[in-house]
């Protein structure tokens, strides 16, 4: 051991430059992963400490963007629409042949092409280059009304510093009728949400006169910080990033333990785990599961591509794809948990239990002096139906009906089997798990801030999918990169202030049910069609292993061709024909006489602006396409691509009338040629690159000539007629 480790220099060199014999003699064989394209040497090297938090803070990014308002605000009221556990189901099964394979295409095309989404899809497919606008309108769509749900966010946390918190109680009004009694007729949760938060209109058509004050100022705080944090980029710290993913988590987790031990919560989460067959038929589920499967993991709108475009090469991007994926769905199936035990709370209680309630608890009030004498309850009203109940109510003195109704208990007289199914049931149900804690109000402000964090987390996301994209192509913002955050956010408040409204919420529940998932399908239908048929899986593989040094995962490219785009396109028809169906389109409103949701149907004048709407943001896709086939005036379209030697440095000139590929690993040309009287001059320099030029009938030099003719090429001429496909191997 001792002689080895004295060995001479010299011997340490022949045993040096032996191994390196060695090495090369390996690198001649042929690997099984090479697929007949030459491999690249490939040095392992220990990577750096900086290089490994980049990648910890890529998950956190994507972690807080899939845990936000997708996975707390809008799965639970979907859930809840549809039965529970069938959509439950019918997610997953979409989740995985759908969504994570999407999920990974954008983010390796992210990787690979280095560039934001608008010039990814100029760059792959030029006369598709439109998909990148249409993904930043569908962005713009989207950012409209989550600004509104930051909005009321907002509006629940200023509340919650109120002691006990006021959706709590039925508030005292002015003048109480058998009208105003509503509060009873329905939880006070509820009641607080669409009287006191929303100030909700009975109908869409009463129109967008009135704006409600409240929102209206949230909207424009949440615009102006936006602006702010857009215009100075003000980076978030990792450490804000952990709370915004580690104290949802926790806070959830509380709310779920409390809520389990409430009265007949167990026999409502039962609904959640239980599937039935029948409901798996129903289209309508399986629309609005697919659509937000898009949604939740940012699909279709460009963020996950410009976001991998800016990080650093060599992420595993099959497992921030799942974990991605796995964060949201834990974080969905936790809320729609709580929601689902307070539902089966809230139909416990109610009817002749709340009766019950309500009667021990006047009686008591009448004996501690609270109330007088005079508000005694009639004998038996237990035992009647709960009418009556209301009609007592409604008859007692003025003064009298105020304290009775105030100090009802937090329940609802009348029967409720689905208490709420419009998009503000997650607001309704945390602020009632809130209400639940000793020190109710302290519980209610951090809920809702950490709500109002994921909102802005979600925001900045989306925005970064709008303002540098804006920025790198169009050449106004070019110039002045500061004025793009400015007209972005200012056209957003402009834009969302519809939604201040009365009628405000239900114009919400129109754009997130009906309008960005149609938008969102379209575009991920024409994205999954560009990669997998127009460029091409072979190619795009090939590509990756040249570029990335490593091939595309084998089942993925055999999803993106056989099933992901069947469903999707499957998915755009259920959503065309939901939209035209014959049969009205209803929505969830709020009847104040009743104190309860009706649906009521959609007039013809707002499925026409969704009509107008989704041409717009789609726009841009067909623009390009026409724009090419009108201005085309060359006939011969070229592609070229080459593997340059390791060894030495080249630079190459390639000649593309349409537009030019990314640079590739593989020398291939393809020709097609519309006049056939034309005649393709191929020219090679020995070592050098191919270049192409065209001679016309009398035998003049066209202008396809993208190289000078060198004095001695070799060269090969051939007809236009008879030629298709070369590729420099077969030359």
């Amino acid at each position: 051991m001792d002689q080895h480790l004295k060995a001479s220099p010299k011997a340490k060199k022949e045993e040096h430059v032996e191994e390196e014999s060695t090495s090369s003699k390996r690198s001649t064989n042929p690997t099984p992963l090479s697929w007949g394209f030459k491999t690249k040497k490939i040095r392992i090297t220990k990577i750096p400490n900086h290089f490994q938090a980049q990648k910890a803070e890529n998950i956190l990014v994507l972690v807080s963007f899939s845990i936000g308002l997708g996975s707390m605000w809008r799965f639970p009221y979907l859930c809840h629409q549809n039965g529970g556990g069938s959509f439950l189901l019918v997610y997953l099964l979409l989740l995985l042949l759908v969504g994570i394979p999407l999920l990974y295409m954008e983010m390796i095309i992210g990787e690979w092409l280095c560039v934001d989404n608008i010039r990814a899809w100029k760059q792959l497919v030029p006369w598709l280059s439109g998909l990148g606008y249409s993904s930043v309108l569908a962005c713009v769509l989207v950012s409209l009304y989550n600004s509104v749900l930051i909005s009321w966010s907002l509006i629940y946390l200023g509340q919650s510093f109120v002691y006990p918190p006021p959706w709590t109680y039925c508030p005292v009004v002015g003048n109480v009728s058998l009208i105003d009694l509503s509060c009873l007729r329905t939880v006070p949760h509820q009641y607080f949400w669409y009287h006191t938060t929303l100030q909700a209109s009975d109908q869409m058509e009463e129109g967008i006169e009135v704006l409600v004050l409240n929102i209206t100022l949230c909207l424009l705080a949440t615009w102006t910080f936006l602006c702010v944090i857009m215009i100075f980029r003000i980076k978030i710290s990792v450490l804000m990033r952990i709370f915004s993913i580690v104290f949802p988590c926790v806070l959830l987790c509380c709310f779920f333990l409390r809520s389990l031990f409430l009265q007949g919560a167990m026999a409502s989460l039962r609904r959640l785990v239980t599937t039935e067959l029948s409901s798996l038929l129903s289209l309508d589920m399986w629309r609005q599961a697919g659509g937000h499967v898009l949604y939740s993991l940012g699909l279709g709108m460009g963020t996950i591509i410009t976001f991998s475009s800016s990080q650093n090469r060599g992420d595993n991007y099959i497992k921030l794809a799942s974990i991605m994926a796995a964060a949201n769905l834990a974080t969905s199936l936790l809320s729609t948990s709580i929601i689902f035990l307070v539902l089966g709370f809230w139909t416990t209680t109610s009817g002749s239990s709340c009766i019950e309630k309500n009667v021990s608890n006047l009686i008591r009030m009448i004996d501690e002096g609270v109330l007088p004498q005079t508000s005694w309850l009639p004998k038996d009203i237990i035992h009647r139906p709960p009418q009556e109940y209301l009609t007592w109510v409604s008859q007692l003195p003025r003064n009298l009906q105020k304290e009775v109704v105030h100090l009802s208990l937090p329940c609802s007289i009348l029967v409720q089997e689905k208490v709420m199914e419009s998009p503000g049931l997650a607001y309704v149900i945390f602020s009632q798990v809130a209400s639940l804690f000793p020190g109710s109000s302290f519980w209610a402000i951090m809920f809702f801030m950490v709500l109002v964090i994921t909102g802005l987390g979600t925001m900045i996301m989306l925005l970064e999918g709008i303002v540098p994209p804006l920025q790198n192509n169009i050449p106004t913002f070019t110039k002045y990169p500061k004025l793009v955050p400015v007209v972005v956010c200012l056209g957003g408040l402009l834009g969302s202030i519809v939604f201040t409204s009365r009628p405000g919420s239900y114009m919400v529940l129109l754009f997130d049910d009906h309008l960005v998932p149609m938008v969102l399908v379209t575009i991920v239908v024409f994205q999954n069609l560009s990669l997998a048929w127009v460029y091409g899986i072979r190619r795009f593989r090939a590509e990756m292993f040249g570029q990335l040094g490593r091939l595309v995962w084998a089942p993925f490219t055999f999803l993106w061709s056989y099933v992901t785009l069947p469903t999707l396109l499957s998915l755009f028809i259920i959503y065309f024909l939901n939209l035209y169906h014959r049969e009205p389109l209803n929505y969830i409103a709020w009847n104040n006489s009743m104190g309860q949701e009706v649906k009521q149907p959609y007039q013809k004048i707002v499925l026409s602006w969704v009509t107008f709407l989704s041409i717009l943001a789609l726009l841009p896709i067909p623009v390009p396409t026409l724009y090419h086939w009108w201005y085309l005036d060359d006939h011969i379209i070229c592609e070229i691509v080459e593997e340059e030697p390791s060894s030495s440095k080249k630079t190459e000139n390639i000649f593309n009338v349409a537009n030019q590929w990314p640079a590739h690993s593989q020398r291939r040309l393809t020709f097609r040629a519309q006049d056939k009287s034309q005649t393709l001059l191929l020219g090679k320099i020995p070592g050098e690159t191919f270049f192409l030029s065209t001679l016309n009938p009398v035998g003049k030099m066209g202008t396809g000539s993208s190289l000078p003719i060198p004095e001695a090429p070799e060269l090969m001429t051939l007809a236009a007629s008879d030629l298709d496909f070369l590729s420099a191997g077969q030359k």
